[in-house]
């Protein structure tokens, strides 16, 4: 089977950057690719970071037919659920997604991508991200306690061997910004009804309510996805960054929609807390398929 590239399950890193790009007026989309594809020897990592890179769907599908997962297709519509929430789709050609020990190698991997880059794509979107208090969001809860083990993940956000784009994996990404001070008013008991977990913890609700963040993002009915979420922002202005990776785009989709309640009218209650300021859909090939 054609491999993975292997940050995406480089667990442990402290410090990351995530570049999204608009390919230049002109280029062709395979330029882009080859100019992405040149950045590193893929196989492991670059400059002693590790390096995440993927596409427009679309245009991933324009250069390489044969390697493209059918039906995926990039994040070009606002989901607008109950009550006029709305998920904004801010679509962006390619993205890299660099992660390292320390922020100072990050720091000048991600100027030296954007500048070899330059003639074929320009930055559109740049946030720098690091852990909190090891495993938790800046909610103050442990984020993804229902995260497959590293045995378990490739199975699940891998595309499997023989299938169209076999070795890649679909991720969804998407910044939030939290509304930290009206959250922090909240009791702690009221704050684990929001999630339906403790927050000590945590340890599942056994009887969460149906809007908590569990029940609405319940990867048993919507599908197992791998997450790599970590925080973003400075002191008064934060959140989280949504790095969800999948074999199938419909778990995603089916996730976001759950959490807007599109269909039941039932709205995931931390959004009343956190809103998502981004939204894109990119396709990261196998190494065999960004370098072919």
């Amino acid at each position: 089977m054609a491999a993975s590239q292997a940050g995406i399950f480089a667990l442990g890193t402290a410090s990351h950057a995530y570049l999204e790009f608009d390919i230049n007026s002109g280029v062709e989309a395979a330029a882009l690719v080859a100019g992405v594809a040149g950045l590193r020897e893929p196989r492991t990592t670059m400059g002693g970071v590790n390096l995440v890179a993927g596409f427009r769907p679309e245009l991933w599908q324009a250069v390489a037919p044969a390697d493209a997962p059918p039906g995926l297709a990039g994040f070009d519509r606002d989901i607008v659920g109950a009550g006029g929430f709305k998920m904004p789709a801010t679509q962006h050609d390619a993205v890299l997604w660099i992660s390292g020990s320390a922020y100072d190698v990050v720091f000048d991997v991600a100027r030296q991508a954007i500048t070899a880059l330059n003639q074929v794509a320009r930055i559109a979107e740049e946030t720098s991200s690091w852990p909190y208090h090891h495993d938790r969001d800046l909610t103050g809860f442990i984020d993804g306690s229902e995260n497959p083990t590293l045995i378990e993940a490739p199975d699940i956000a891998v595309i499997p061997e023989a299938s169209p784009g076999e070795g890649g994996s679909i991720l969804l990404l998407q910044k939030w910004i939290h509304d930290s001070a009206e959250w922090e008013a909240q009791p702690v008991a009221r704050q684990e009804q929001v999630i339906g977990r403790r927050k000590l913890d945590g340890v599942e609700l056994e009887d969460k309510p149906a809007d908590s963040h569990v029940a609405r993002t319940d990867q048993d009915e919507l599908g197992k996805i791998f997450r790599r979420n970590m925080p973003f922002g400075t002191v008064t202005d934060h959140g989280t960054m949504f790095v969800g990776f999948s074999a199938e785009q419909s778990r995603l989709v089916a996730m976001l929609e759950s959490m807007a309640g599109v269909h039941d009218g039932v709205r995931d209650a931390l959004t009343y807390f956190a809103r998502p300021l981004t939204g894109s859909y990119y396709f990261i090939p196998s190494i065999r398929g960004l370098t072919r």
